[in-house]
């Protein structure tokens, strides 16, 4: 079993409650728009972490993270972007992709809405752990927390971490 962190948006600001929310985590996965690198190195500091970079991110994130990341865990299929919509509205560049090759687990940030769909049509369940940091319009910054086990995704957590 494999306990994931996963958190988005964070723009450059790292709430200290995400170290105790994460701590029984074996992995953090951050869906893009860390800011800095020197917030990436502080999550990476603490447990293992995978991520993307998202449109904010400049050169020192993207020299480190990719802009698309598909990787299998616990025999899940993954794909992490920061830019790629939701089912019935994924974007351009990911419909195509999706649809021919779908992952079992799809996770994007970028809007700052936390989102849970599964996507009956190509059966891929979409995470969007909302934004975690205080720059956007979201009113309350969020986290996922979850777990893979024997090819499943379960004991999903939504973690509300305060007002922006």
């Amino acid at each position: 079993m494999t306990r994931i962190g996963l958190i988005s948006d964070t723009h450059g600001f790292l709430d200290d409650a995400v170290f105790n929310y994460f701590d029984q985590c074996d992995e953090i996965w951050h869906a893009g728009d860390f800011g800095n690198i020197e917030l990436a190195d502080k999550l990476a500091a603490f447990k293992p972490l995978r991520g993307v970079y998202g449109n904010i991110d400049g050169k020192d994130v993207r020299t480190v993270y990719p802009e698309n990341l598909r990787f299998n865990c616990e025999s899940v299929d993954v794909w992490m972007t920061h830019i790629g919509g939701y089912p019935g509205h994924y974007s351009p560049p990911v419909k195509a992709l999706i649809y021919k090759d779908p992952p079992k687990l799809f996770i994007s940030g970028h809007s700052h809405i936390l989102k849970v769909i599964y996507d009956k049509k190509i059966a891929v369940l979409h995470l969007n752990p909302g934004a975690a940091g205080k720059q956007g319009w979201h009113k309350i910054r969020s986290l996922l927390r979850f777990c893979i086990s024997d090819e499943k995704i379960h004991t999903l957590e939504v973690i509300e971490l305060g007002n922006r």
